[in-house]
């Protein structure tokens, strides 16, 4: 009897869907927090880490360069050829590396290149967007197709952004997001219906 074809997603123990086609570096530094779906083509770096001080300061060999670098909640959606990498700065001549940490039933578009500080929870972000270092993206929020969000931005929660650079274009209305499977909304039918 000849082998069974492997799926296109692998499925891990707390209900992660990991597309066999997209790239993880440093998977130990990436923490995903239970039925996020990965698509193909994504580009997750886990390798970009801040090191942790030496537990012993006359032994900096002791030091383990391992910690989380990027953060991923429940329910959350990256699609095809995203990249999520975390921001850094210059610091004393070195580049630093701080956490990205995405929230839960987050829906990140195609095409996105996100190193945004944190995005909040129940936050749709349309195709092509570009996140910029250090961003701060609160809860309940909608980011358009195509937008620029430039480093250091914060996004206060229940707005509509858009734009090259993004700019607030919009609020959202009342139940926004309250219905599972639509922007901003419960990710449970999205996560379902792939694999």
């Amino acid at each position: 009897m000849p082998p069974k074809p492997k799926g296109d997603y692998i499925e891990t123990d707390t209900g992660n869907k990991v597309a066999r086609r997209s790239q993880l570096y440093g998977t130990q530094n990436i923490i995903l927090g239970g039925r996020t779906t990965i698509q193909p083509e994504v580009c997750i770096r886990g390798d970009l880490v801040r090191p942790l001080p030496p537990k012993d300061p006359k032994d900096a060999k002791s030091s383990p360069q391992a910690n989380t670098s990027v953060m991923v909640g429940r329910y959350t959606f990256v699609s095809t050829g995203s990249i999520l990498r975390p921001p850094h700065r210059l610091h004393k001549g070195a580049i630093s590396y701080h956490p990205l940490k995405i929230g839960d039933h987050t829906f990140i578009g195609e095409r996105c290149i996100i190193e945004a500080a944190s995005i909040g929870d129940h936050v749709h972000i349309g195709r092509g967007v570009v996140v910029g270092r250090m961003v701060i993206i609160k809860d309940w929020v909608k980011v358009l197709e195509g937008s620029v969000l430039a480093a250091g931005t914060v996004v206060p929660s229940g707005f509509v952004i858009g734009g090259r650079p993004a700019r607030v274009v919009g609020e959202l209305g009342e139940g926004w997001g309250m219905h599972e499977g639509m922007e901003g909304g419960d990710m449970r039918e999205l996560w379902r219906s792939v694999g």
